[in-house]
């Protein structure tokens, strides 16, 4: 399973540069840096919202910081149930147990988020690219935009739940 990342080299490079380079070195818009959002920040980006993606998506229910997802990827269904968490080190991660027939997996996924001005960028943890997740104002095909406050997996998720527990 694949959660929908994209890179813009333009902006991973520029946000790169900023990560590595000393700020007098890197001019003017690295003199701040690249910022990590706040646990605070990215719990108002997330909370009570789905991530919706190609074949399903994941729920961020602000209760107990419970995570569900459903997937169907090429005819093969997940469900996940854990929890998601953030820190003021830019992080956030689900970690969940993903189910499918053949039983259960353990996962932590994690996702690095940074802003310069009002862009944020986010990466897969822990080798992912850096891509423009907003920008400062959203546009068509920011990632951001996927994030719906309607819960388009719940549903899903306890059907598929249902079936996995009636095969056995």
């Amino acid at each position: 399973m694949r959660i929908g990342t994209r890179t813009n080299g333009a902006a991973a490079a520029v946000l790169s540069l900023a990560l590595c380079l000393p700020g007098a070195a890197a001019g003017a818009e690295a003199k701040t840096g690249p910022v990590p959002l706040s646990a605070y920040e990215l719990y108002q980006l997330y909370r009570d919202k789905t991530w919706t993606w190609g074949a399903g998506g994941g729920r961020f229910m602000d209760e107990g910081r419970r995570f569900v997802a459903w997937t169907n990827d090429g005819g093969k269904q997940w469900v996940a149930e854990g929890r998601w968490a953030v820190d003021d080190l830019g992080q956030m991660c689900m970690r969940a147990t993903w189910t499918n027939e053949e039983g259960p997996a353990r996962a932590s996924t994690c996702f690095g988020h940074r802003k310069i001005g009002k862009v944020i960028y986010q990466k897969r943890q822990p080798d992912g690219n850096w891509y423009i997740f907003r920008h400062a104002s959203a546009r068509a095909g920011d990632e951001y935009l996927k994030l719906v406050r309607a819960d388009t997996v719940s549903a899903s998720a306890d059907a598929y739940r249902q079936k996995l527990m009636a095969r056995r």
